[in-house]
Order: C-alpha cells, then structure tokens, then sequence
C-alpha cells in the first residue's frame, strides 16, 4: 500500500559524497546482544559506497532486519525489487564471496536469543514493539552525541532558523518550530512546496540564515528532494532528520541524523523521528546561552495571562 500520508515505499537514492551520517558506526562496529540487528545492518552497510540498486537491497535488509540472516538470494531480490545478479553483486560490493557467505556472517553474529517474542502480539502490539526497537536504534546512534551536538551549534547559530516539513513530515517540523520558536529569536516553517519554498528559503538566506533542518519521512515529497539541493545551492548548511540514511534527502543534506518509521500498520509511525526532533531541540538549547532566561520570561508571562489551566 502506497500513498502520500506516511507509507512506505519507493526507491532509495544514493548517499552523497559530501553528506555526514550520524550512526552507531561502520564495519567493526559492536556484535553483542546489546546492539539491535537493525543496527548492525545499518553499520555494514554504511561502510560501503553502493549504487542506487544496492542502497535499495540495503534499505530493504534493514527493515527486514530480523528476517534478512535467513532469506535466500531469490526471496531477498523479490523483496527488493531487484534481480537474483544484483542481490550478488551487492555482497561482493560489501566484501564477501558471495551471497551464502554474507547471509553466514549475518547469521554468525545474530543474537544467540530471539530479541523479543512476538509470536503472542497481535498486530496492535506488534506495531508498538517497532517502535520500541526504532527507540533503541535511535539510542545507540545516540550514544555518540557528537552529530546532534554540532547540529544543536548550527541551528542555533542561523538566525533566522528555517524548518521544513511536508505532507508525512509536516507534524515533526510543526512541533519542533513550536518549542524552539520559545527560545530561538526567529524560527520559520516552511509549509509549502514549489516556488514559494524557493521564495521563503531565498528570504531566510536574505534575512542571514546559515543553516536549515528538514523533517523528511517517508513517502519522500519531491518537492522537499528539490527544496534542499535549492537551499544548500543558496549556501545554507542542510541538517536533516530522516528515517533512514538511505533516503532520497541524503545526497543533499551536510548532516543528516536517521530515525526509524514504524510500518507495522496502514500508516507509518514516528515516534523515534519525533524524540529525536526533542533532543536536536535540547542540543540546540545547550548551544543558546540566553535560552533560560527566554523561557522563564515565557513562564513568567504565561502565568500573568492565564494561558493554561493548570
């Protein structure tokens, strides 16, 4: 099922040269039982340059993570979309013989017990264990804060701040220009697409705007692909949350932080896209030394007009 409010699908788009990935690392990256199969997945696979098809395999594995140690060549090119030759093309590219021998490896250092029993969940509890598992993915990318830490300095830095998010991403950038606009002097989002993005990115950089973060889930508006090559070209710094680091936004964002959708149901969920929207938010408030004071001046005028109830 594929339409524009959230679900996946589609074709990945390689990863440029240029982009900076924050990960829980690349080849050599930890095997124990404490890091997710996910993980390990996105770890091999970054370590590598791949080509459009092989980025798709990759994508494809990662989301099939539990399954992607067991399934032949065959089964993995139908899931894929691609051919049996590309499915072996892509393990010779990542450093092994063949395909047995990197479906041997996977099933080397898969974990010696099930990460969790799902055989009793139904199809509700399922979608909740996703999103449990993309929390910690999301956590272990964490345990180097050094990406969200510089990404935190250039938000903070650009002045204004200019936040774009369309159709599936438009509730991460909403909420994360309603919090930030509480301590950043001049947040703007950027709801629309087209020429009027052009139009709004050109004013931002006119305004002195140094850097811009985009939301980008699944399924990936055009608009927002051509948004950011049209901002980084205008010279500003392009820091992106996106679902994964295959994304079609990767090539043009300088820094891109990935979070996992949840696709157990009709429509996709972020949970793990929306917290880390909430620590980039922290991140930023770290970089901004009068962010206190501008929150406790906030508080302070809230309480004298009774805007909540509480």
């Amino acid at each position: 099922m594929s339409t524009d409010h959230g679900l996946s699908g589609g074709q990945m788009t390689p990863v440029g040269e240029d982009v900076a990935v924050a990960s829980a690392g690349v080849a050599g990256a930890p095997t124990g039982s404490g890091v997710s199969t996910s993980a390990r997945l996105q770890a091999l696979f970054e370590g590598h340059r791949l080509t459009p098809t092989q980025r798709r395999i990759a994508h494809c594995m990662v989301r099939r993570a539990a399954d992607a140690p067991f399934l032949s060549s065959v089964e993995l090119a139908e899931l894929a979309g691609v051919s049996q030759p590309s499915v072996t093309r892509f393990a010779v590219a990542l450093g092994f013989d063949g395909y047995p021998a990197l479906r041997k490896h996977l099933r080397d250092v898969a974990p010696a017990e099930p990460e969790a029993d799902e055989g009793s969940y139904n199809e509700y509890q399922q979608a909740v264990q996703s999103e449990i598992d993309n929390l910690r993915h999301l956590a272990a990318l964490l345990a180097d804060p050094a990406p969200v830490v510089r990404a935190g300095r250039l938000l903070a830095a650009s002045r204004p701040l200019p936040v774009l998010g369309l159709r599936a991403a438009s509730a991460q950038a909403r909420g994360f220009s309603y919090f930030a606009s509480k301590v950043h002097p001049d947040v703007r989002l950027l709801d629309e697409g087209g020429t009027m993005l052009d139009d709004r990115v050109d004013a931002a950089k006119r305004a002195g705007a140094t850097a811009l973060l985009c939301f980008a889930l699944p399924r990936h508006p055009r608009e927002v692909v051509e948004g950011l090559e049209y901002a980084r070209e205008a010279g500003l710094t392009v820091v992106t949350v996106a679902d994964s680091a295959f994304a079609p936004v990767a090539r043009h964002s300088d820094l891109l932080l990935p979070a996992a959708v949840g696709t157990g149901l009709a429509f996709d969920t972020a949970c793990a896209p929306m917290l880390l929207g909430r620590v980039l938010l922290e991140a930023m408030c770290d970089a901004l030394p009068d962010a206190q004071a501008r929150l406790e001046e906030f508080d302070a005028k809230a309480a004298e007009r009774g805007l909540f109830v509480e």
